[in-house]
């Protein structure tokens, strides 16, 4: 089993975003931006790219999903996870880069709080968010423009203080 890490993605990285954007089942789960978008948003301080990659002796690191924070160590101290996938659902990889994403955000920087949004229908997801210790809010009715309508969201946040209980 390989090892998994949690790095800072590069440039020569947005291949496999964009990739992991487009696979199928994807177009209603996670947003897709075009490679020049991601580009110039990795430009940005704002913005931050993670990778999951798998580390196994003698071979090159596969990447296997990623991860993109908005408000990356803002003045507000609130991050938002706008996009996270894997390239090959069920096999633990998101759960890792969860995981590592949430110890780099609270370790890094100076973050209160993480949150996200995801469709209300998604319990897949909602389940692993919960497991890493995110919280239900709300729904934010409409705030998801997607395929050209609206649709509500389920805002999820883990603050500073609930992840180092966890931490214990």
């Amino acid at each position: 089993m390989p090892r998994i890490e949690v790095v800072r993605a590069a440039e020569s990285d947005i291949p496999f975003i964009v990739a992991t954007e487009r696979r199928p089942g994807f177009e209603m789960l996670v947003g897709r931006w075009e490679a020049a978008q991601h580009a110039e948003a990795m430009t940005e301080p704002r913005y931050a790219y993670f990778l999951a990659r798998a580390v196994e002796d003698g071979r090159e690191p596969r990447p296997l999903g990623f991860a993109l924070l908005r408000d990356w160590n803002g003045p507000e101290r609130s991050t938002l996870l706008k996009r996270i996938a894997v390239a090959e659902p069920g096999q633990g990889h998101g759960t890792a880069l969860l995981n590592g994403l949430i110890e780099r955000v609270f370790t890094e920087t100076k973050a209160h709080r993480l949150s996200l949004g995801l469709f209300p229908h998604n319990l897949r997801a909602r389940r692993a968010y919960e497991s890493a210790g995110f919280q239900a809010e709300g729904v934010a009715r409409g705030s998801a423009f997607v395929g050209g309508e609206h649709h509500d969201e389920l805002v999820m946040a883990i603050l500073r203080p609930d992840w180092l209980a966890r931490k214990g």
